[in-house]
């Protein structure tokens, strides 16, 4: 899972292929800091190097992770998948997705589970001579890392309306939220909320380290939840796959709402019932 030897690994890696020093830490006083140190004044700093080459690196790194479960559903794990008919452009690819088919363009049908990834560096590090050092968890520095960002919050939940409302194809496709950070109580029922309505089917934090118990591990209704290893994450993906759901979302008057249920309530099986309902609906829309 996501640790903070994760972070140096990202840190020393980009330095050694990428990056300079400038491009991946705030000078401060003669010293190199991942974040600004509370307490420290940030000299009208602002650093957005590193932005493209933390999202590059946890794009890959959560394919690395999730590419053996993927392969036991008899699937691939793929980044940057296309798919214009589910709101997928080529500008707003899914970070990652399960797919039948190992390629980057792909049709609705072959797409079983979305993933956004709004994963970042967490904790605080110094680089000098003797390389990457940890220094202090999120608490102690003045930065917002991954799911406690609320425009990452936001720009995940809008990605995922974006598909939810591109038509049928995407109906059935679950979507799932990846991050390394706990969330803010402001955003625990909202989480919840969003899971009810089937719009995201959770958050997760696959980081292995949470810190502090004020910090939300897990919200009520698992909206949220803090992964603590491969094997939860397996189970939390089998669950999600296995689960034959659809989507859908409506307003009407009752009046009409009512006959529908009546004419869907008309078949003999539970499942014909709701393969009914879900056409009334869609066709009325």
């Amino acid at each position: 899972m996501w640790t903070n030897d994760t972070e140096i690994q990202f840190f020393e890696s980009t330095l050694k292929e990428y990056a300079s020093p400038e491009q991946l830490f705030y000078y401060l006083g003669g010293e190199y800091f991942a974040y600004v140190p509370k307490g420290r004044g940030a000299e009208k700093q602002t650093l957005q190097s590193r932005n493209s080459l933390i999202g590059n690196f946890t794009e890959k790194w959560a394919k690395d992770l999730l590419a053996p479960i993927a392969k036991i559903h008899g699937l691939f794990a793929v980044n940057d998948v296309e798919c214009e008919e589910i709101g997928l452009p080529k500008k707003s690819e899914a970070d990652l997705a399960f797919c039948t088919t190992n390629t980057r363009f792909q049709k609705p049908e072959n797409i079983k589970l979305i993933f956004e990834i709004k994963m970042s560096v967490v904790s605080n590090y110094r680089y000098d001579d003797n390389g990457v050092t940890l220094i202090g968890d999120h608490t102690t520095h003045k930065g917002i890392p991954s799911l406690l960002r609320s425009d990452s919050m936001l720009k995940a939940i809008g990605k995922a309306i974006n598909i939810r409302v591109s038509g049928l194809g995407a109906s059935t496709i679950p979507i799932v939220v990846l991050g390394n950070s706990p969330i803010s109580k402001g955003y625990e029922h909202k989480v919840d909320f969003l899971k009810q309505a089937g719009v995201i089917q959770t958050f997760l934090s696959l980081s292995s380290q949470p810190v502090g118990s004020k910090q939300t591990q897990q919200s009520k209704l698992f909206g949220f939840q803090t992964v603590q290893d491969v094997v939860t994450l397996q189970k939390i993906t089998d669950d999600i796959l296995s689960n034959d759901s659809c989507y859908f979302s409506s307003m009407m008057p009752k009046p009409k709402l009512g006959e529908i249920i009546r004419i869907a309530n008309e078949e003999k099986t539970d499942v014909a019932k709701a393969e009914k309902f879900l056409l009334l609906i869609r066709n009325i829309q």
